[in-house]
């Protein structure tokens, strides 16, 4: 048997195909394949073989889920083993791949990751706040046991599921790997954020996914803990520099230096909760609403992406080994357009939220609520002339061809997107509420991809020569934007705690969708009736009546179904631009944009009463 490192697509063949050239799979059901092997003997030998196998695969570049699974299959075939593996023989095989890069972190900079579902369900005295559980060390439960261990060697320590708080813990700074436990459901999730960013990262799955007093193989729990700190360079290419680079820009110190406040630093400074706007001059008012609402969250992508693609087309080195370090010496030039993309995308929440009377945005209430709807409108005109003007001022370090070209295309989207949200409107606002899916995929390929395209233009246009990718990013951008919200759609029904108190919240704001279209095209003409009858001006139903009615509807007609295949077949067209890109960077960073904006559940939107979320919309 071979020793060298062969590419993931062949960890069981040793055939020498690029990953690159790796099919994508079409997502689909997945809970058949997460059993666990019964028996700790079984599960050892497993893991034995997954590690043969991870120590000859390529770990210049990250796995794709589709890889890993890939392996799995095969490595699994080899050993006469069951498909219902795949999912644990996947975390196996990546726990396995990223053991040493895990090991080059010290303990100090990792992060333990526990699940609350190791606690013993009935009496455990632990509060909860929102990083998670505080635990109370009460001795009923392995979880003190772990935690105290863990902690004696310097790690942060978690407990706590899902990827977006560990993410943001992540892109924070305060660590470098994650060691975790967790059921396959949650690490199924966690795989396509975390391990595609870079982000080293070891697992032991829990032995049932019932989420109450579960267990675990503790002997491989402390093992993993227990990974021996060795200094070492890391190996394989990591995006985590550039997208703590990419929040960082919006941290408030940084934001006024890089972008120094045109009338006093002191205006950053504002009320806090609904208080009024006393003691603050009106004339400066404006500015430190803008530049509050700039840093106070979001994830960031559109600024990374610039970022990403910029480095990409420049040597790819915020990505290396010394990412940290090349990240300093991106311009700040080259910050502040990155920068604007993102102010865009700020001004256009700003107006969505006014347009859609949205109550909350980023956890606290939302500007036309907190300062008036006139104030709120203002703040959103001054983030777009601020996001022409953090490019305009750039000539001479960028170059006023380079500048001017930025600009156009940031102009195009603009329009572009206020065309799309325009339809919208009309159509919502219209007593005809008949659409055809053709016509709901124009309105987001309006909406959505002009910050997507306008992301990717600005940072490869600063790198060089824009004119060879000009048409592949237009088409890369709409077909991964018609995806993205198609995929927001569905995560309406299943009651989306990033973006919604309710599940159906699309229909009763009254906005177009492609799922509503769907329906009314596949339907007979009475439940066609029906279904219009829901968003009728005299209509007596309640909204969770209306909600049930539409998704009964929705599920008659097959719309959730359909709306999968739209997301698969806009993600194969972006996979086919993706993969005619010559450079080897861009091209793995299109794979990336795609594998992480195009996160999706597991499983389809279930048949079940609307879900009311318990957090504040994002």
């Amino acid at each position: 048997m071979s020793t060298a490192p062969i590419p993931a697509t062949d960890a069981a063949t040793n055939s020498a195909a690029p990953a690159e050239t790796l099919a994508r799979t079409p997502r689909r059901k997945t809970s058949h394949l997460k059993a666990v092997p019964e028996t700790l003997e079984a599960r050892e030998a497993l893991r034995r073989r997954c590690e043969e196998v991870a120590g000859r695969l390529d770990k210049s570049t990250p796995l794709t889920k589709d890889q890993m699974e890939q392996v799995a299959r095969r490595t699994l075939d080899e050993a006469g083993l069951p498909e219902s593996y795949v999912g644990w023989a996947m975390v196996m095989l990546s726990t396995a791949f990223w053991k040493d890069a895990v090991a080059a972190v010290e303990p100090s900079r990792r992060l333990f990751l526990l699940p609350h579902c190791l606690k013993h369900a009935e009496g455990c005295p632990a509060e909860y706040d929102q990083f998670g559980m505080d635990c109370k060390r009460c001795g009923a439960c392995s979880i003190a046991d772990f935690r105290a261990e863990a902690e004696a060697m310097g790690y942060r320590v978690l407990v706590a599921e899902g990827s977006p708080v560990v993410m943001k813990i992540i892109v924070s700074g305060y660590v470098d790997a994650i060691v975790g436990v967790a059921c396959l459901n949650v690490l199924e999730k966690a795989i396509d954020k975390i391990l595609l960013a870079g982000i080293p990262c070891m697992a032991v799955p829990l032995l049932s996914s019932d989420c109450r007093n579960t267990s675990v193989d503790e002997d491989w729990v402390a093992e993993m803990v227990r990974t021996e700190y060795r200094p070492a360079q890391a190996q394989t290419r990591s995006y985590v520099h550039l997208m703590r680079a990419a929040a960082n820009l919006f941290e408030r110190d940084t934001l006024q230096r890089i972008v120094p406040p045109q009338r006093s630093e002191s205006i950053l400074t504002l009320p806090e909760g609904d208080q009024p706007l006393q003691g603050v001059d009106p004339i400066a008012a404006t500015e430190a609403i803008a530049y509050d609402f700039l840093a106070r969250g979001g994830k960031h992508s559109r600024p990374f992406i610039t970022l990403a693609a910029y480095d990409a087309l420049r040597g790819d080195h915020c990505t290396g080994p010394d990412g940290a370090a090349s990240t300093e010496q991106i311009s700040d030039s080259v910050r502040r357009a990155a920068m604007s993309i993102e102010t865009f995308h700020k001004a256009s929440l700003v107006h969505d939220d006014i347009e859609d009377d949205d109550a909350y945005r980023y956890g606290q209430p939302a500007l036309h609520h907190r300062y008036g709807l006139p104030t709120a409108i203002n703040v959103g005109d001054y983030l777009i002339g601020m996001g022409y003007r953090l490019v305009s001022r750039e000539s001479a370090a960028l170059g006023a061809e380079v500048v001017a070209d930025i600009l156009d295309n940031l102009a195009a989207a603009h329009t572009r997107l206020a065309e799309g949200q325009g339809a919208e409107l009309i159509w919502r606002d219209s007593l005809d509420k008949r659409l055809k899916p053709i016509d709901a995929l124009k309105v987001y390929a309006l909406k959505t991809s002009p910050a997507f395209e306008a992301a990717l233009y600005s940072g490869i246009r600063m790198a060089g020569d824009v004119t060879p990718y000009v048409d592949a990013i237009r088409t890369f951008c709409r077909n991964l934007g018609v995806a993205f919200q198609i995929l927001n759609d569905l995560g309406d029904w299943n009651g989306d705690q990033d973006n919604k108190l309710l599940a159906g919240g699309d229909v009763l704001g009254g906005r177009p969708t492609v799922l509503w279209a769907l329906a009314l095209a596949s339907l007979e003409e009475a439940d066609q009736a029906e279904l219009l009858s829901t968003v009728a001006e005299d209509c007596s139903l309640t909204p969770l009546q209306r909600i049930a009615k539409v998704r009964k509807l929705y599920q008659r007609s097959g719309a959730f179904d359909s709306a999968q295949r739209l997301v698969d077949k806009h993600q194969q067209r972006a996979e086919a631009v993706a993969d005619e890109i010559e450079s080897e960077p861009l091209r793995r960073l299109l794979y990336f944009l795609v594998d992480t904006v195009l996160e999706r559940p597991s499983e389809p939107a279930p048949p079940s009463p609307p879900v009311v979320a318990i957090t504040s919309p994002a």
